[in-house]
Parts: structure tokens; C-alpha cells; sequence
């Protein structure tokens, strides 16, 4: 978990995606709090899912796909929180 920790924080997009996720959003509520682009949050959405840091509640949605934090992620979310710089 410090890997992915890391691998966060490393990155600004990132590091605002994983904070605005505190329940199920779509992407298009993540861009709108994140100031990202629609392809921007899609890219780190697809990421986090490999890392299983982030499931969708309705994967046979085409759109408006839900997705919320797995623990993994509500527990990296934390120490983005405690320990991230902005």
C-alpha cells in the first residue's frame, strides 16, 4: 500500500482524484470538483481500478458508471489526508 501511496502522490491528478472520492461519484461529478478534463479523470479512474483502488457499483453501465473507493483506497485516501502535501 506505501507503493501505491507513493505512486499517488506523485502525481497532482491523482492526488485530486483520490481526495473528492469520499462516495460513489460519477466521472463527470470527479471532473467538475477536480477541475480535470473528462479524459484526464477517466485515464486515472481506469488506473486506479487496475490498482484496485477505486470498483464500479454498475459495471454494465457504458455511462455513468459509479465508482467508490475500495478500502485500499479509503486507507491510501487517509494518508493522502494526514501525510500529502498539496
Amino acid at each position: 500500500m506505501v507503493k501505491d501511496y507513493s505512486w499517488i502522490i506523485r502525481g497532482k491528478q491523482r492526488k485530486k482524484i483520490i481526495k473528492v472520492i469520499n462516495k460513489p461519484k460519477i466521472p463527470t461529478q470527479i471532473k467538475e470538483e477536480t477541475n480535470l478534463s473528462l479524459n484526464n479523470v477517466s485515464d486515472v479512474l481506469r488506473e486506479f481500478r487496475k490498482k484496485k483502488i477505486v470498483k464500479v457499483l454498475n459495471p454494465e453501465e457504458k455511462t455513468g458508471r459509479l465508482y467508490k473507493l475500495t478500502l485500499k483506497g479509503m486507507k491510501i485516501r487517509e494518508m493522502v489526508e494526514e501525510y500529502g502535501k498539496d
